[in-house]
C-alpha cells in the first residue's frame, strides 16, 4: 500500500510537508536527521520550517511510514519505512541503510528475557551494523594498491 493511501486510510491528508519529507526520505539511502531534512529541503528550494519537519516525522513514524535508525555513534536518523515486519542493517562506513524482512525467530529470546526479568515484552528494535559491499570493495582495492 502506498504511503499516500496509508495517510488517507488513517484520516490524514497528504499535506505539503508530509509529501516533501516522504519524497526526500524515499530518495535517500542514508538515515537523515530532522536538521538534515530541513537543510536538504531548504537547499533544493522547497523550504519547510523545523516545526513542520518534526510534526511530519512524528506522524509518519506513528503510522510506520518512516523508521528511526541508530548510527554507530548513537545519533539517530529517519529512513522511509517498508511494509511488514522489518529491520535495518547500516554500513558503519558510509551509513547506507538497507531494510530486511523480520521474522518471529526472536520468540525464544523474548520468552527467555520475559522469564528472567518478569517484564512483558511488547515490542523490540533489532538493528545490525556491518560494512556494505561497496565499502568492502573500496577496502579491498586499498589493500591491493598498497
Amino acid at each position: 500500500m502506498s504511503w499516500q493511501k496509508v495517510l488517507s486510510n488513517n484520516g490524514y491528508r497528504v499535506s505539503g510537508p508530509r509529501r516533501l519529507v516522504m519524497e526526500l526520505l524515499a530518495e535517500s539511502a542514508q538515515p537523515m536527521t530532522p536538521l538534515e531534512i530541513y537543510q536538504a529541503l531548504s537547499q533544493s528550494g522547497r523550504a519547510l520550517g523545523m516545526v513542520s519537519v518534526y510534526r511530519a516525522l512524528e506522524l509518519l513514524a506513528e503510522l510506520g511510514l518512516v523508521c528511526v535508525v541508530y548510527n554507530p555513534n548513537g545519533s539517530s536518523g529517519y529512513v522511509a519505512g517498508s511494509a511488514g515486519h522489518h529491520h535495518h542493517i547500516l554500513c558503519k562506513r558510509c551509513h547506507r541503510t538497507i531494510t530486511f524482512a523480520g521474522s518471529e525467530d526472536l520468540s525464544d529470546l523474548i520468552q527467555r528475557v520475559e522469564a528472567e526479568t518478569n517484564f512483558r515484552v511488547s515490542d523490540h528494535l533489532l538493528q545490525l551494523y556491518g560494512i556494505c559491499p561497496e565499502c568492502q570493495k573500496i577496502s579491498a582495492d586499498t589493500v591491493e594498491d598498497n
